[in-house]
């Protein structure tokens, strides 16, 4: 019997890797333009400009509910505390790499605390409330509704200020957004993905169908799609390297001509 008590089903959820490749290409299309940007080729606000920032916003949503709903069918496979540690570990020396790279290219900005490392630290919670149930709702509901709390916290005890140090401010109760590349902070992300858990087991437990079924699209680009989503760590490593190192070119190319 499976973690949740419900019969086993074992094997990849196909349409669970679609959605992870799904965000996969709306990220990469992001980091192009915000290559662009970088390199000098557009000029946009990608720290303000609401276009962008909720993009972004709407982008790490699908990669941590996408998250919650693996978890939730690994948990339901009942993978073994073994097998999470070897991908837990996979993803924490990916967020490592992040950083390294972020501080070349970014020194004043790196990223400490970005969408890797948020979602090594959230697996874990996530995996350890997984039998939680239907409270998973609420703790999602919580977590969303935490850090617009955190100001008011301040504004009342002052020495609660130092939760906008980066030594505590990847908790997310903070009132000032750090300067950094990328933040995803466990509050209210970890939200997201309590949530992602919550529905991929009421899911399997209603209407399993919904993730496992191939349906009637099995073509080429939906074996492409998926295949995308089951090497989403290796690829997410790989494709700013690749597009920035094209732009570099390009750049050197055209200042040469």
């Amino acid at each position: 019997m499976s973690g949740s008590g419900l019969p086993l089903q074992h094997g990849r959820f196909d349409r669970i890797d679609l959605l992870r490749a799904a965000a996969m290409v709306w990220m990469t299309v992001f980091h192009f333009c915000f290559d662009l940007n970088h390199f000098g080729f557009i000029e946009q606000n990608f720290y303000r400009d609401p276009f962008w920032t909720w993009q972004r916003t709407a982008i790490v949503s699908l990669f941590l509910f996408t998250a919650g709903l693996s978890q939730a069918v690994a948990w339901h496979q009942g993978q073994s505390w073994t097998r999470f540690w070897r991908r837990w570990a996979q993803i924490l020396a990916a967020a490592l790499l992040v950083t390294a790279g972020s501080m070349l290219m970014f020194p004043r900005s790196y990223i400490y605390f970005g969408v890797l490392h948020g979602i090594a630290a959230m697996l874990v919670i996530v995996r350890l409330s997984a039998g939680w149930g239907p409270w998973l709702w609420i703790a999602g509901a919580s977590a969303l509704i935490a850090p617009h709390l955190a100001p008011h916290l301040m504004a009342a005890w002052p020495s609660a200020e130092v939760l906008n140090k980066p030594m505590l401010n990847w908790l997310g109760l903070i009132s000032r957004k750090p300067v950094t590349e990328d933040y995803v902070p466990l509050l209210p992300w970890l939200g997201i993905m309590w949530w992602g858990m919550a529905a991929g087991q009421w899911t399997l437990q209603h209407r399993p169908g919904w993730l496992h079924g191939a349906g009637k699209a099995s073509g080429p680009i939906h074996r492409a799609f998926v295949v995308l989503g089951r090497w989403s760590l290796s690829y997410y490593l790989l494709h700013q390297p690749v597009m920035i190192g094209m732009l570099m070119l390009l750049v050197w190319v055209t200042s040469r001509a």
